[in-house]
């Protein structure tokens, strides 16, 4: 076997593989094989295993000389980025080094991503003084990229569609109508160049739906909801943008918090929030009928894993009573970029009987079914 490959092996194995693996590291992979101890050595702890013999190796860089701080130093220096990713996740998910989002000067390093804000907010009970700023600042962040992403496509489904038959002085490339600047520029003939001068473009307007609707999204805060809760937080940020909806934002485990006021503002909304507990759809959706209004112009969207963990009765009986009532429901199991459902499939079947729509969607997909739903009335 070649010294490369033996040299892997020893970095995948680890320290504990020293006496079968002897052969010798160079000083990178000896570098490489310390900062990996670091972290995966954790894996033998309450195992009875005992240090292997000869554990002070060349260069003095064990595992306990290293910080945090200088851990992630040393990891971003040796691995290429997509190491570097899957490190700091296992860091953080599987053995739970807070330190890496309880530290200033740590968090300040770390790349803001939705992963990252998942984790803060996960330790969001743990986050004062400075690393509070830091987390704001990376929530920020990653909250803006995704309401750049979504915003556009979102207001344009919810806003209005290219009415054909009337043009707008308003000049937007997205609604030119060549075929009338055509017509409209004919007489600006160039024969010298071959080409039709076009002096005077036409646009087309758009019809403006100014919709009395409500919207209540209820989302569930439990921990498979993460990525949902974020994307939840933006959304009604969004929604709240437009005059002609009104949004109403409850969050809930075993117990809801209505966080309305703050609809407008996704980072204070998801500073607010606490990821994990149990879950009580019932209570919620009991909670959200009391902020019923016009119930035939209002949509209660609830984002869940279905996961029920209070009265399966009551939660269905809420929901019989507002279908009746005429609000539209929507149940998402997912509400993010891939929409890939996380539920219990035996409660979304019971909800779906009792008169709720059941899907897992993408944000620009619920304003495309937002859209419809309210153009119909």
């Amino acid at each position: 076997m070649s010294s490369s490959i033996l040299e892997r092996w020893r970095l995948v194995l680890g320290k504990y593989a020293e006496d079968r693996l002897s052969t010798p590291l160079g000083a990178e992979q000896a570098r490489m094989e310390a900062a990996l101890d670091y972290l995966y050595s954790r894996e033998y702890q309450g195992r009875g295993l005992r240090e292997p013999t000869g554990e002070s190796r060349e260069g003095g860089s064990g595992p306990s000389q290293f910080t945090v701080p200088a851990w992630l130093s040393e990891v971003r220096v040796l691995f290429p980025k997509e190491t570097v990713e899957v490190i700091e996740k296992h860091a953080l998910d599987r053995y739970e080094i807070k330190e890496l989002v309880t530290d200033p000067e740590t968090l300040a390093k770390l790349e803001p991503n939705l992963d990252l804000v998942k984790t803060l907010l996960s330790f969001r009970g743990h986050l004062k003084g400075q690393v509070l700023d830091q987390a704001r600042r990376i929530i920020q962040h990653v909250v803006e990229e995704i309401k750049d992403r979504w915003q556009s496509e979102v207001r344009q489904a919810l806003t209005g569609r290219l009415n054909r038959f009337r043009h707008s002085p308003l000049k937007a490339a997205q609604n030119f109508d060549w075929r009338a600047t055509l017509r409209r520029n004919l007489k600006n003939y160039d024969p010298a160049r071959k080409t039709v001068v076009l002096r005077d473009p036409r646009f087309f307007a758009r019809n403006t739906r100014r919709l009395p609707w409500h919207i209540i999204l209820c989302v569930d805060q439990s921990g498979s909801m993460a990525d949902s809760v974020i994307h939840s937080a933006v959304m009604a940020g969004i929604f709240a943008g437009l005059p002609s909806l009104r949004v109403k934002l409850v969050v809930f485990d075993t117990e809801v918090v209505d966080l309305s006021e703050h609809a407008e503002d996704p980072v204070e909304v998801l500073m607010s929030v606490q990821l994990g507990g149990g879950t009580d759809i019932a209570r919620a959706l009991k909670y959200c009928e009391g902020l019923l209004e016009n119930p035939h112009r209002t949509v209660l969207v609830l984002v869940s894993d279905f996961m029920e963990g209070g009265p399966v009765g009551q939660m269905l009986a809420a929901v019989r009573r507002m279908k009746e009532a005429g609000v539209v429901l929507m149940g998402l199991a997912a509400l993010n970029a891939e929409a890939i459902p996380v539920h219990d499939p035996a409660s979304a079947q019971k909800l779906a009987e009792a008169g709720m729509e059941i899907a897992a969607l993408t944000p620009k997909q619920l304003a495309g079914w937002l859209a419809k739903i309210t153009s119909m009335k």
